[in-house]
């Protein structure tokens, strides 16, 4: 045997110290001997909570902040007038004009005298209830990463979403529903499809689950009539024993793990989820004031409506989505931003007074806005001036929050003088992330999963701070 050589011998230690290295960092996931167990059973939060669920009015387009929430009377004192640094920001600037008036007249409501405009009429009675955060900004001025960035904190494709977390950190109080439940709309998916509530790399019984709001809200749900209870408890009985069988062979299988969960909740869900999104068990008061007897406010009045029966019942995250993008508004700004205040005022504002009534505003964290705003200048193509909207803007715009708690009738925040840039107390996604964790209970850096030897967060990208200025 030849003796080895003193290159030899180190060539072989630093193999070994690869080889160390790669075990320590897969030995967690591959050769841990208690697996991680990834549930919905109820976690314990970092400290008490004030908020026990969260309903996220998501009006993924982006609502235009300067004809709703944020008044600028230089809008009309400077109308036309062309201002380079918002020019720049237009993503065509052949369409771009000079600073467009809003076409909506603004009034001081409630005893703070917050400013609203007369395109969101019902929401103007409960501006007392409501925090504004006016000086929101973001990253990027396509939807597409400024909506990964508002669900989960980076511009790209490949993270968990805010829901996702939610229910990794806190799992749900009813077993028999999911933890994190989507109410999309039926005329089409929004911008990013399903990806607006992916678990991404968390384990997938994390990711939304999504809950159809015409027809059966769940297809399959139900099991054949034919077979007898008797016969459906012993089918599924067997079933477990199988799939514990095809588990143990296969351990580590996240994947695996979240497709058997989902497949026991379903059963699950057999009576709980029916009754659940059964809105014609509501007194036709409730659903008049939700708008269910209007065509324009039914679809969204129903999930509005499936979203308080959710809430009431311990889901801890429901998510509702709009039409393609209404909030898009390029042209025609007054009709079509008034379209999409019409579908949605009404049924927010009902869902709000219902959540007081039955005691559960003060449980029930309410957050309202979409992935960005708009520029305070118009946008028309040319020869085409009275059909003007406003492109996407990034840089300054308004989201509000309300119930569990919420300091209502507060402002927070501001832009420059034309609604252009946040300039004032500057809250970013990364803040509002972290400010809706910690409503519920979690240290937004506290709120951690190891991947690959890091440890991953929400709120990874940027410092990110509570905005306690608009918290009781």
């Amino acid at each position: 045997m030849t003796k080895p050589t003193r290159r030899d011998f180190f060539s072989r230690v630093s193999n070994g110290l690869h080889g160390a290295a790669l075990a320590t960092l897969l030995g967690r996931d591959l050769f841990a001997s208690q697996p991680r167990v990834f549930d919905l059973t109820p976690k314990k939060p970092h400290y008490e909570p004030k908020a026990k669920s969260v309903i996220q009015f998501f009006m993924n387009g982006g609502p235009s902040q300067v004809d709703l929430f944020d008044p600028k009377e230089a809008l009309s004192k400077y109308a036309g007038k062309t201002v380079r640094d918002v020019n720049t920001d237009t993503s065509d600037p052949r369409a771009a004009g000079g600073l467009l008036p809003s076409p909506f007249k603004f009034k001081k409501y409630g005893q703070s005298g917050m400013d609203i405009s007369d395109a969101l009429p019902q929401l103007s009675s409960v501006v007392d209830d409501l925090a504004f955060v006016r000086s929101m900004f973001g990253e990027h001025s396509n939807h597409e990463p400024a909506l990964f960035l508002m669900q989960s904190g980076r511009i790209i494709p490949t993270r968990p979403t805010m829901g996702a977390w939610v229910a990794y950190g806190l799992g749900t109080d009813n077993q028999n529903l999911p933890a994190y439940v989507v109410l999309d709309d039926p005329k089409g998916l929004p911008i990013n499809g399903i990806s607006n509530w992916q678990s991404a790399w968390l384990p997938p019984v994390y990711q939304g689950t999504r809950f159809r709001t015409e027809g059966p809200a769940v297809l399959n749900l139900q099991p054949r009539e034919e077979l007898s209870p008797e016969l459906v408890e012993a089918e599924r009985s067997l079933l477990r024993k199988l799939d514990n069988m095809h588990r143990t062979e296969r351990p580590h299988q996240p994947d695996l793990d979240g497709r058997i969960s989902s497949y026991e909740l379903a059963a699950r869900m057999q009576l709980a989820a029916s009754d659940a999104l059964d809105v014609n068990k509501e007194s036709e008061q409730t659903r008049e004031d939700y708008g269910l007897n209007d065509p324009a406010t039914v679809s969204y009045g129903k999930r509005c409506l499936m979203a308080r029966r959710l809430v009431e019942r311990g889901v801890r995250f429901v998510q509702l989505y709009i039409e393609g993008q209404i909030w898009d508004n390029h042209s025609n700004l007054e009709g079509s931003l008034r379209y999409a205040c019409t579908k949605t005022d009404k049924p927010v504002v009902a869902l709000l007074r219902d959540l007081k009534q039955r005691g559960l505003f003060d449980s029930t964290l309410l957050v309202w806005g979409g992935e960005f705003g708009r520029l305070p200048i118009s946008q028309a193509e040319p020869g085409n001036k009275e059909a003007a909207g406003r492109d996407h803007g990034p840089s300054g715009f308004t989201v509000w929050l309300a119930g569990a708690g919420v300091k209502g009738g507060s402002i927070y925040g501001a832009t420059d003088e034309f609604g252009h840039k946040a300039v004032e107390n500057r809250v970013s996604v990364h803040d509002f992330h972290a400010t809706i964790l910690h409503l519920l209970g979690m240290n937004h850096r506290q709120l951690v999963y190891e991947r690959h030897g890091l440890q991953e967060r929400l709120t990874d990208q940027f410092p990110a701070r509570v905005v306690k200025e608009i918290l009781t």
